[in-house]
């Protein structure tokens, strides 16, 4: 008898347990659901990743509904207003096209619009020494070194710092830093981003001698002032000039940099030497 009793509570309880969840369901499945519409506008996006100095097609842009309140200043709402125009930075994937990513309609694509005003796109000849083993690639930062005789004179040959902490701008026809986890690439041209002033010595330096570039640490931004060096300091024959150091000035203030040592030329029979004084 008492487990006819245990048996009857217990169904009793699984009756009612059951009962109570059946009703939760089936009300919350009847509760009404409160909508908020939001208010949206299109914004035009980019359809995949794009980069840097792609000329836009219709078929790299897309249209997203952007919240309202929320959508970017300066956004495009139709993608044929931007269609044909070229790219001055990399996008990615659902990325608002926005118009300080774009260049002038007049300016075209591809690596003229990239080109900062005040400045020149140079391009120079390159091997694998001279191209750093492939680690100049677009957005690294190197030092012109050149090779020339002044003369033609053997001791007279000189190699010197022509240009410091200059931006690479493409190498071969890649505009982007894109190799997979910063391996090398192997380029024949390099361009460089110069001034005008800086172009002229740049094509001396290449026409007249030889050039070498020395990749260097783009948050190194000192500039050592050299005064070059010739065969006979090489082999220790002449003493070696110090060099200094010429930090970034402040703004508004040009770079001090200081005057070379005081030297003389002395004459033993055919050759010609420089020694500093002091």
């Amino acid at each position: 008898m008492t487990r006819v009793r245990i048996f009857a509570v217990f169904l009793m309880a699984i009756l009612a347990g059951g009962g109570l969840a059946y009703g939760t369901y089936d009300y919350l499945q009847n509760v009404p659901v409160k909508t908020v519409s939001v208010p949206t506008r299109k914004v035009v996006v980019a359809n995949a990743n794009l980069s840097l100095g792609r000329q836009l097609r219709r078929e790299d842009l897309a249209t997203l509904d952007w919240p309202a309140a929320a959508a970017p200043e300066g956004a495009f709402e139709d993608p044929q207003a931007i269609v044909d125009r070229g790219l001055i930075v990399s996008v990615v994937k659902n990325e608002p096209i926005l118009p300080a990513k774009l260049a002038s309609k007049e300016a075209g694509a591809g690596l003229p619009p990239i080109i900062p005003p005040g400045k020149r796109a140079m391009s120079v000849r390159v091997n694998e020494v001279i191209g750093v083993a492939g680690y100049v690639l677009p957005g690294t930062r190197v030092d012109v070194v050149a090779t020339a005789n002044p003369s033609s004179r053997s001791e007279d040959i000189t190699t010197k710092v022509v240009l410091q902490n200059v931006e690479v701008l493409a190498a071969g026809t890649r505009l982007e830093q894109d190799t997979p986890d910063g391996k090398p690439m192997q380029v024949t041209v390099v361009t460089l981003l110069v001034t005008p002033d800086e172009s002229e010595r740049l094509t001396l330096a290449s026409t007249e001698g030889k050039i070498q570039l020395a990749l260097r640490n783009p948050l190194d931004t000192e500039t050592p002032v050299t005064s070059g060096i010739k065969p006979g300091m090489l082999l220790g024959q002449v003493q070696a000039r110090p060099y200094a150091v010429r930090r970034p000035a402040a703004p508004g203030q040009p770079a001090s940099i200081p005057p070379p040592p005081p030297t003389i030329e002395v004459i033993r029979g055919d050759k010609r030497t420089q020694v500093v004084v002091g």
